[in-house]
């Protein structure tokens, strides 16, 4: 009999979590008058200093309590737009300036729409920790206005005992942002973008920045990976999207203050859905694919960046994954393999996750697969934006448990604790 806890915790969407993003007004006319964004810096410019002072004192009342440091953060943006318009700061007064950095600025609430599909790993920092428990960090899929996707962070405490604490959310959150990019150009692939040196990792968000990824950063799968030097990083595989185009890309930190974004190459990083091995495998990096839409394939590239072609793994099986399968995140090792969460699909577009093991020396042989799911759509697991989904994008090993964080219905977040000898016990 499967050995599964269902936490009582629900993590769901919520429209107050907002930050402050720039707003980009159309910077260059194309008939010779003055640009709309010229246009808009003139009018503060001709205000008198009390009219500019009185202006500036209504948005501060609307938003100043709702944000984290707002008069700095309308000066950084009062910045871009004087480099951009070549205008002389010591000219202008400290409250024009925060005020024309305000006029290019908008509130962008990340997650209205939905919160779902986390990943998560142990926690960079293991310090204090008692006997029995450790510290996580997951990443979350937050959509928002526009069904724009990015991604947010959460830390928090899980017990052998199935207990998990969430670390609170600070009361303002930030975006990272990427440093020197210009303001007349959407920026290519690769790019960096800095967490802000107040703002912890709970409060952090990261925002689509380059063309690619325009309309969403998809489903971080996160690894805690080992090089072969002794060297550790954190890589985390995601979707980037801008509206009709997919590819993947990679993220990658190891000290979660900058974060490459890292668009990868070749065939088989023209779909979704990758995850990484923790760590090399005969010597060569090695992914877990879908590369059709439908089955699970095995990759392996002496280049972390370039992924080609690619092995057939697993095929749909059993009914309730027949219409279509994928991993669940990357494959966590353990003594008797490498244990990898899939997700099927089956009649009714109903999902559920189910593991299978494969082999440590040789992952293209899978020893055993689930007869059945761990977690179905189910009860209140049906309702939401997309109605009957169950995802995740990655579990963590805790002792002789794995904590599964997973996707509900595409619009909240729930947790399972899974014992991994009755998992295994389950498989055939």
């Amino acid at each position: 009999m499967l050995d599964l806890f269902n936490h009582s915790l629900r993590l769901r969407a919520d429209p107050s979590r907002v930050v402050v993003r720039p707003f980009h007004i159309a910077w260059q006319s194309s008939n010779g008058a003055p640009s709309r964004t010229e246009r808009l810096v003139r009018e503060v410019l001709a205000m008198s200093p009390g009219e500019a002072r009185a202006q500036l004192e209504l948005v501060l009342k609307d938003f100043e309590a709702r944000h984290w440091q707002t008069r700095r953060v309308f000066m950084t943006r009062y910045d871009q737009i004087e480099a951009l318009l070549k205008l002389d700061g010591s000219q202008i007064s400290d409250e024009k300036r925060q005020l024309i950095g305000a006029y290019f600025c908008h509130e962008y609430s990340y997650a209205a729409a939905a919160l779902m599909n986390p990943s998560a790993v142990p926690h960079y920092d293991q310090s204090g920790m008692p006997a029995g428990s450790m510290r996580i960090l997951m990443s979350l899929r937050s959509v928002g206005e526009g069904h724009i996707s990015s991604v947010a962070f959460r830390e928090g405490i899980i017990t052998e005992d199935n207990e998990m604490m969430l670390a609170p959310e600070p009361p303002f959150a930030t975006a990272a942002d990427a440093q020197g990019e210009d303001e007349m150009r959407v920026p290519e692939g690769p790019v960096t973008v800095y967490r802000h040196r107040d703002s912890t990792l709970s409060g952090t968000v990261i925002f689509p920045i380059t063309r690619a990824q325009s309309k969403g950063l998809e489903d971080l799968r996160i690894c805690h990976f080992h090089h072969e030097d002794g060297s550790e990083e954190w890589i985390g595989t995601y979707t980037a999207y801008n509206g009709s185009e997919i590819q993947s890309e990679l993220m990658r930190t190891r000290d979660f203050r900058a974060f490459d974004l890292v668009p990868m190459t070749g065939s088989a990083a023209r779909n979704k859905g990758m995850a990484l091995f923790p760590r090399k495998v005969n010597g060569r990096y090695m992914m877990i694919g879908r590369q059709d839409g439908e089955n699970i394939f095995l990759h392996a590239s002496d280049d972390l960046t370039h992924w080609e072609g690619g092995e057939l793994l697993m095929t749909p099986q059993y009914p309730w994954e027949l219409v279509q399968m994928g991993n669940c995140g990357p494959p966590i090792e353990l003594d008797e393999g490498w244990l990898m969460l899939t997700h099927g699909v089956g009649a009714m577009r109903k999902y559920s996750i189910a593991a299978a093991l494969l082999d440590k020396n040789d992952p293209s042989r899978v020893l055993a697969r689930s007869r059945e799911p761990l977690l179905a759509a189910a009860d209140q697991d049906r309702e939401g934006y997309v109605p009957n989904v169950v995802y995740t994008c990655g579990a963590i090993r805790h002792g002789d448990k794995l904590f599964i964080p997973y996707g509900v219905a595409d619009s909240s977040v729930a947790f399972a604790f899974v014992g991994i000898r009755s998992l295994l016990e389950n498989m055939a």
